[in-house]
């Protein structure tokens, strides 16, 4: 027990004693009159067996239907069997309305409950407004560990149905760790729901329809209700619209901004030349000081501010795995420190962020801030599971080869999944490619 608590007791106690002692008789019953000693002080009820503190009542009493704790606290049509308080403190003016509490504390360290329960104990059949809390605090309204929540409830400290752990507001959604508005969210996954940081926030809905048209924009096939299309398209009207960003590596056809006025972020050998995506002729940016980090944040936060201003719901960052054509240059840690930096962004400008492939990074999801993923060939290397185990049913899939895309539609039903072509080019092209499942 805290000092804190203990002083809290004394106070309590006190406070008890001289409400006792202000009563009259022991074991009284009335309608407005406070009976004093071991009955507890009741108002239009009766207390038998136990002390009524301040705002609560304690170990061993029951408070009957309709009786009120004296000193603050207002008990409607309610009863504690076994003591509100045990071990804890009740709190001063909070009042539980409509239900039972068993073997619970009312809120410990000076919080106070309004239609909810508190820390260490089980609320059961309404213990609070809109939601019920076990081994955590709930607040007006549900529940929250760290954080603000509405109508939900919490169960030790992971919430379900609208409540935020980890210092987050949620809003008729859920999430643990983070924020949620609209959805569910168990341990990082969300399905149709928020996540992120900041209300607000929307995520796509899982297993819809998508298209990928990073190559170029058109029409979205019948049907489809996420897409995700270069930073410098506009969105597709009326769906879901995930904003592509080449994050860690440099377009070809903006080398010119790069070379002229940012030499010193692009990844250099010992020999001063540019390191080269071999597979793209894409040039690497330098993420491995904190300096360089935030200066390429600046730069590409601009980008993903345009998203938001652009009207694209999400972000993707492309490239996540640069550290892997670096030369060991790079590492890890250097991109997962670049990718949180990202999704502050992102989530600042009330944008989702998806982690782009780089399935060894879906542990970081919690660092990196990412909500949601979009993946490449995670049939074809049999990477899906590694995806889906950290972000649920919120992974959308491209596929590249029929085998691969049939092999998933029939293994992950779940999840949304496409067909493209390499180039990911659009109807008027020759090696156009779409399929859904």
């Amino acid at each position: 027990m805290t000092e804190r608590n203990l002083a809290a007791i004394v106070r309590l106690s006190s406070i008890a004693f001289v409400v006792s002692a202000c009563s009259g008789s022991a074991g009284g019953n009335g309608d407005t009159s406070a009976s004093g000693g071991a009955g507890g002080a009741s108002t239009g009820g009766t207390a038998t067996g136990g002390v009524a503190s301040v705002g609560g009542a304690s170990s061993g009493g029951t408070t009957a239907a309709g009786a009120g704790p004296s000193g603050g606290g207002n008990a409607t049509g309610g009863s504690a069997t076994g003591g509100t308080a045990t071990g804890g403190l009740a709190s001063v003016g909070g009042a539980p309305t409509g239900g039972t509490a068993t073997g619970g504390a009312v809120t410990t360290g000076g919080s106070n409950a309004t239609g909810g329960s508190a820390t260490g104990g089980k609320a059961a059949g309404g213990a609070s407004t809109g939601g019920s809390a076990t081994g955590g605090v709930a607040s007006t309204g549900g529940s929250a560990t760290g954080g603000k929540s509405t109508a939900g409830t919490a169960t030790g400290g992971k919430a379900t149905g609208g409540a935020s752990t980890g210092g987050g507001n949620a809003t008729g959604g859920s999430a643990t760790g983070g924020r949620a508005t609209g959805g569910s969210a168990t341990g990082g996954n969300a399905t149709g729901g928020t996540s992120g940081g900041t209300i607000g926030i929307v995520l796509p809905t899982a297993n819809a329809s998508w298209d990928y048209q990073i190559g170029g924009a058109y029409t979205p096939p019948s049907g489809v209700k996420v897409v995700s299309r270069d930073r410098n398209s506009a969105p597709a009207a009326g769906i879901y619209n995930i904003c592509y960003v080449n994050g860690f590596q440099i377009q070809t056809d903006e080398e010119s901004f790069w070379t002229s006025q940012h030499p010193t972020l692009i990844l250099r050998d010992s020999s001063g030349n540019p390191i080269i995506d071999a597979d793209w002729g894409e040039m690497l940016v330098d993420t491995s000081t904190d300096a360089k980090r935030t200066q390429l944040a600046a730069i590409v936060g601009s980008w993903i501010t345009k998203c938001k201003t652009d009207g694209f719901n999400a972000v993707e960052i492309d490239n996540l795995d640069s550290y892997s054509r670096s030369n060991g240059l790079l590492t890890q840690a250097n991109n997962i420190a670049f990718m949180a930096l990202l999704s502050a962004i992102a989530h600042q400008n009330g944008l989702a962020i998806a982690q782009k492939n780089s399935s060894e990074l879906v542990g970081s999801k919690a660092a990196m801030g990412t909500d949601f993923a979009v993946v490449e060939e995670c049939n074809r290397y049999s990477e899906c599971d590694t995806y889906t185990a950290v972000y649920g049913n919120l992974v959308f899939i491209i596929e590249y080869r029929a085998q691969d895309f049939q092999v998933g539609c029939t293994t992950y039903p779940q999840l949304s999944i496409v067909l493209r072509d390499l180039n990911v080019s659009t109807p008027s092209s020759s090696s156009y490619v779409y399929q859904g499942c």
